[in-house]
This record gives C-alpha cells, sequence and structure tokens, in this order.
C-alpha cells in the first residue's frame, strides 16, 4: 500500500514538472519570438462579421465582430450607397471585440439594403439585408407566440406520431425490425439535415470561434457525453439483472436525441420569425405536423414489446417536442449564428450515437448482417422524411 501511494505522488510530480516546464518554455517562446521575426509587410487585415441586425423605426443597429488579425475603426458607413450619420465606438475594434453600430437611416419595411462600412485604411465592408422588417420586441406578447410555434411544430406533431404505439404493438417481430430500420432511416436524414443547417450557419459567423468546426465539436462533444450516460446506466443495470438495452432506455436515448434536433430547429424558426423571413400560417403547421409527427413514431417504434405508462409516454413526448419552444425563443431572441450553430451539431452528435444503439436490433441474430427488409426500410425513413419535408413552407 505504502509503494502504490509513493508511485502515485511521483506521477504527480512528474506531471506538474511536465506543465510547468511546457509553460516556461511557452513564455520564452512568446517573448523572444516575437523580437526575432520580422514585422509584416503589407496592409493590415481587417474583418469584421454581423452578428446581429436590430430594424427600429428611423435605426438600424449592427453588432460587428471583428474577426481578424489586426484592430479595426469604422470610418464612414453608407446605406444603399448615401452616406448616414452613425454612433458607435471611437477606438479600433481589437479582434474578437464587438461594437454596436447605430445608423439613423429612414428604411422601409420590406425594402431590401446594403451596408457598407468604410474603414480607417480605406476597406469597404458589406453587409446585406435581404428584407427590412421591424425587430419584434421581446416582450409577453412575443414569447407567447413563440412558445405557441414550439408547441405547434415540436410537441403536437411527436405526441401525435406516438399515438401509433397500439397499432405498432400488433405488428411481428419482423415488422418492428424494419420499424426499427426506418426509424435509422429518419434520424439518419435528420443528421443530413442539421448537418447542411449548421454548416450554412457557420458561413455567416466570419470564423471567429471556429466556424463549421463548431458543428463538429458539438457533435463530438454530445456523442461523447450520451456515450459516457448510456455505459454508466448500463453498468447500474446489469448487476441487478435489468436489460441494458430496455425498450424504455432506447425510447428515452432516442427522445433525448429528437429532442436536442428539434431545439436547433427551433433555432432556425425563431430566427426566420426575427428576420422576417417565417410565413406563419396554416402551411407552416401543416408542414411540421407531418413532417415531426414521424419522430414521434420513432420515438415509440422501441416501445412494442412493453408497457410503459401514460405519464412516461407524455414524458418521452416532451423531451422529444419541447425543446423546439426553447429553441424558437433563443432564435427570436438571440440570434447568435455561432450559438445556432454549435446547438445543431449536438443535436446531429446525439443522434448519431441513438443510431450506433439501434443498428444492433436491426440483424436477425448478432452474427448476421442486415437482411433486405431492413434495408428497405432504412430507405424508406429517408424518403418519408425528404418526402414530408418538402411540405414545411419555411
Amino acid at each position: 500500500m505504502y509503494i502504490r501511494s509513493s508511485t502515485r505522488t511521483s506521477a504527480w510530480v512528474l506531471g506538474l514538472v511536465a506543465v510547468l516546464l511546457l509553460g516556461a518554455a511557452l513564455s520564452a517562446l512568446a517573448l523572444l519570438g516575437e523580437r526575432s521575426l520580422p514585422e509584416r509587410t503589407g496592409p493590415p487585415i481587417e474583418q469584421l462579421a454581423v452578428e446581429r441586425t436590430e430594424l427600429t423605426p428611423g435605426v438600424i443597429e449592427l453588432t460587428v465582430r471583428n474577426t481578424g488579425p489586426d484592430p479595426v475603426q469604422v470610418a464612414q458607413v453608407f446605406v444603399n450607397d448615401a452616406y448616414v450619420d452613425f454612433a458607435g465606438t471611437t477606438e479600433p475594434i481589437g479582434r474578437l471585440g464587438t461594437d454596436t453600430l447605430r445608423l439613423d437611416y429612414p428604411w422601409r419595411d420590406g425594402q431590401p439594403y446594403l451596408v457598407s462600412m468604410l474603414t480607417s485604411t480605406g476597406l469597404v465592408i458589406e453587409h446585406e439585408i435581404p428584407v427590412a422588417v421591424d425587430t419584434p420586441r421581446a416582450d409577453a406578447g412575443f414569447f407567447g407566440l413563440m412558445a405557441l410555434l414550439g408547441t405547434y411544430v415540436g410537441i403536437i406533431p411527436v405526441l401525435l406520431g406516438m399515438m401509433f404505439l397500439p397499432l405498432l404493438r400488433r405488428a411481428g417481430g419482423n415488422a418492428v425490425r424494419v420499424l426499427l430500420a426506418v426509424t435509422v432511416g429518419l434520424l439518419a436524414f435528420l443528421v443530413v439535415d442539421g448537418t447542411t443547417e449548421g454548416f450554412e450557419l457557420a458561413e455567416r459567423t466570419g470564423g471567429a470561434f471556429g466556424g463549421a468546426a463548431l458543428v463538429v465539436l458539438g457533435a463530438v462533444l454530445a456523442f461523447l457525453l450520451l456515450t459516457a450516460i448510456d455505459r454508466w446506466v448500463r453498468g447500474r443495470q446489469q448487476p441487478a439483472g435489468g436489460d441494458a438495452r430496455s425498450g424504455f432506455g432506447l425510447a428515452l436515448m432516442i427522445a433525448v436525441g429528437i429532442g436536442l434536433h428539434n431545439l436547433g430547429e427551433g433555432l432556425a424558426i425563431g430566427a426566420a420569425y426575427a428576420v422576417g423571413e417565417l410565413a406563419l400560417g396554416t402551411a407552416l403547421v401543416i408542414g411540421f405536423a407531418l413532417h415531426n409527427t414521424t419522430e414521434g413514431i420513432a420515438v415509440v417504434a422501441p416501445l412494442t414489446a412493453t408497457r410503459p405508462s401514460v405519464l412516461r409516454l407524455l414524458a418521452l413526448g416532451l423531451i422529444a417536442g419541447a425543446p423546439a419552444i426553447l429553441g424558437a425563443l433563443l432564435g427570436a431572441a438571440v440570434n447568435n449564428a455561432e450559438l445556432s450553430a454549435f446547438l445543431l451539431g449536438i443535436g446531429v452528435g446525439a443522434i448519431i450515437q441513438v443510431i450506433v444503439q439501434i443498428m444492433p436490433t436491426l440483424r436477425e441474430r448478432a452474427d448476421s448482417v442486415i437482411d433486405p427488409l431492413a434495408i428497405g426500410g432504412l430507405i424508406g425513413g429517408v424518403l418519408i422524411m425528404y418526402l414530408t419535408g418538402l411540405l414545411v413552407a419555411a
């Protein structure tokens, strides 16, 4: 016991010494390297990314972030080639720093505008406002509308899909396996959809915090976290003789994965509403109802051999659908492309982890390959999500 304790202590000491040596080497490199390297030639590299646009009557406010290596000083601002007065910091914006530019301009509802920012070095940085609309105020009516919208596109469709559980219970073993394959197809489509949308959002960030890497980071973190949780839960169940992959446990993981995806979906809906690009109406509600009903079917697919209580089913539906409400609120109020891309990546990683869990159940035996019926189910799931997605007029 004494020898083992001594060995652990020496390992900690060696690790601490290694960290101190690394810190000293990096400090010396930072001090000496800057003096030994030649100065950069050429003009400064100036980059500004517009993170948020807020429009009120007679005023356009732009929240900008310096995504380049050099400070940026905004000297003049033009809107549609017309010079406008603006208020902002008088100091240059440092790397990763932000500033809010307040432009006094009588914009008109529904019109496009091109904002040109002229820096102190003569560089012109442009930002396009495709459709000018009054930015919604964060009052009680606004939060109520976002909650209602999230309920329409998230909770209600998922619960409607879960009502197919009695019908699914009457299916045989092969039919259940095909149904699980359809579930994998549905989830695979959500992975592609979430990844594509995340990369599109990452392109608007200016790359200050990694751009597309935010999507990948979110996916990796979510996958590893859910994998660790799954291993921990199975480790606690196995000694008690429980099934490590019980139907309810798998349904819960599917609900979590779909819920995180709906969080990202809600972000996109809220952001589109905030900038006037979302057509609220019957077409939107019906489209999302048909599209997300399939998610409810995916949640209850593993429950055909069990009899969960109504409260448990309701909890699964809320876990899968309610995050759309939070996403809509965040998307409309914050409208931050970096946050949206990261959260979409989290949804992608969660769904990939769920797919990894379901895939072994698609084989008739542990040593067999996936049969043609299961492959047909996979294709069917992808096609269902694609075709119902065409009905979403958002």
